[in-house]
């Protein structure tokens, strides 16, 4: 009979109880993770923005090692004339455009992810960073145009290979 009083106590405190409901774990139950989001990085789009992105990455370097040579200590000159130049802004209006297209292409499939945003992003920010390049009236300011260009470069490349993190 003892049991049975027990019983009947246990089931009226835990029927009086007002805190949240606690859910029932299955111990056998398997533990499923979040999807880990697929990388985009070898798919042919965006492996040509990251090839192309690199390659313009290297010539903005290169172009500053040329205004370095050209100006030397001074660095107070007006610009310098950077070899093949209409090629880079070619390249530069052509890889805005890619960006543009990733992005329109991770929204077509529903992806809601920071990668679809900065392909956005870096597309608006080429043509800024360029017209700075191309409006600078000296040598340091080439220089300091170049810098930021290639930071948004190395940029383009590192977003689409970095390996995706799951939503969280």
């Amino acid at each position: 009979m003892s049991c049975d009083v027990a019983a009947a106590a246990f089931l009226f405190l835990a029927s009086a109880h007002t805190g949240p409901a606690q859910p029932m774990i299955r111990i056998d139950a398997p533990v499923i993770a979040p999807a880990q989001p697929q990388s985009v990085a070898s798919e042919p789009l965006f492996a040509d923005i990251v090839a192309r992105a690199g390659k313009l990455k290297a010539d903005a370097d290169a172009y500053r090692q040329t205004l370095a040579k050209e100006t030397g200590a001074k660095a107070t000159g007006g610009p310098v004339a950077l070899p093949k130049f209409d090629d880079f802004q070619t390249g530069v209006a052509a890889l805005s455009g890619l960006d543009l297209q990733g992005n329109q292409e991770l929204a077509k499939r529903g992806t809601d992810g920071d990668l679809k945003c900065i392909l956005r992003g870096i597309s608006q920010d080429l043509p800024k960073k360029l017209a700075d390049l191309t409006g600078a009236k000296t040598a340091p300011a080439q220089d300091a145009a170049l810098r930021d260009m290639s930071y948004l470069l190395n940029d383009n490349v590192e977003v689409i290979t970095a390996p995706p993190a799951p939503a969280v």
